[in-house]
């Protein structure tokens, strides 16, 4: 599309499409014949289009999806309305409205509901941890389970639904935050032994990033606990757990008894951190068993939640009325909606 221009909004930049998406690669293709047909037959009336989600959640991939109509709609004949990323929402509620020449952001409902949906399910999910966790943080850990090119906004969005943290550099530079990671079982088994890895990270790595390690890679987890607490001493912030379900997973009487045994021979600064297969209910059940968890590190039910669908519908074409059956014509009211551009 010609006449695209830069964002003029700083705090949607970090947001760019990429020209793929710009192109509309990634469109349904019933949209590029529709700005085809509407070209040729010399239409592109002043149309509203409304955005809302199919179900209830928080709302994230709004900074994304205006970062993208920044870039397409004219600024001298543009009118957009949008709640913010981070805002809970209802199902139907209508999140983002858009005023402008048809042809300008029509090729776009597919981004812009697949960005909504995906990252408001990402969020919600986030959501439903940190509220489980209460005070205890909860570290976005799910890179690994989506595609590469999504990895980053999934990390951001588990930080617009709560995560103090994310894993991947991408979604910590979104949140602008450090990244948060430990040690990968990798290192430990390619050095062979816990406490070799552990000294050999503090050897290298920044002295600004914590000191935790991994502790069930190859002995009892409290055995390893006092192994590299006694060898880093006040340097080591915290110990991970995650014991994996071949060996019983994590259960809230071992962080129970790790604790004791650190507090018992002195290290009582050392946290304990839990992850692997971490879930709300599982966060319950540490919290309600009184297992003393400093920290939850959260994978697949961040980045695998389920989209929240969002539906985007013409509700007024040249200032007239109109949408499909079953839906009312016209603007929708939302006193929540904030003018954006």
């Amino acid at each position: 599309m010609a006449d695209i221009r830069e964002i003029q909004n700083s705090a949607w930049s970090k947001f760019r499409p990429s020209e793929a998406v710009l192109r509309g690669d990634s469109a349904d293709v019933y949209f590029h014949r529709t700005i085809h047909i509407l070209e040729k037959e010399g239409l592109n009336p002043i149309s509203v289009m409304e955005v809302f989600p199919n179900g209830g959640g928080i709302i994230c991939g709004m900074d994304e999806a205006l970062a993208l109509l920044d870039r397409v709609l004219p600024a001298n004949n543009r009118e957009v309305w949008a709640l913010q990323d981070g805002n809970a929402v209802i199902s139907k509620e209508v999140a983002l409205r858009i005023k402008a020449p048809y042809l300008r952001f029509g090729l776009y409902e597919t981004a812009i509901c697949g960005i909504l949906a995906a990252s408001t399910g990402w969020a919600t999910a986030a959501r439903e941890c940190a509220q489980a966790a209460g005070e205890i943080p909860c570290i976005s850990f799910g890179a690994r389970h989506v595609h590469p090119f999504v990895s980053g906004r999934m990390d951001y969005a588990a930080m617009v639904g709560g995560c103090k943290g994310c894993s991947s550099v991408e979604g910590a530079r979104l949140a602008d935050i450090e990244p948060s990671g430990t040690m990968p079982h990798a290192l430990i088994i390619v050095m062979g032994d816990t406490v070799k890895a552990t000294l050999a990270f503090d050897k290298h790595i920044d002295s600004g990033v914590s000191r935790v390690s991994l502790v069930d890679t190859f002995k009892d987890e409290a055995e390893e606990s006092l192994r590299v607490a006694a060898a880093l001493g006040n340097k080591l912030k915290a110990v991970r757990l995650d014991t994996p379900v071949e060996r019983g997973r994590v259960t809230a009487e071992l962080v129970k008894e790790v604790r004791a045994r650190l507090d018992q021979a002195g290290h009582s600064h050392v946290d304990v951190f839990v992850s692997g297969g971490i879930t709300p209910d599982r966060i319950r059940y540490f919290v309600e068993g009184g297992a003393p968890v400093a920290g939850f590190g959260i994978g697949s039910y961040i980045s695998g939640a389920k989209p929240i669908d969002y539906t985007a519908d013409l509700h007024e074409v040249d200032g007239k009325p109109i949408a499909k059956r079953g839906r009312i014509p016209g603007i929708t009211e939302n006193p929540r909606l904030q003018r954006v551009m």
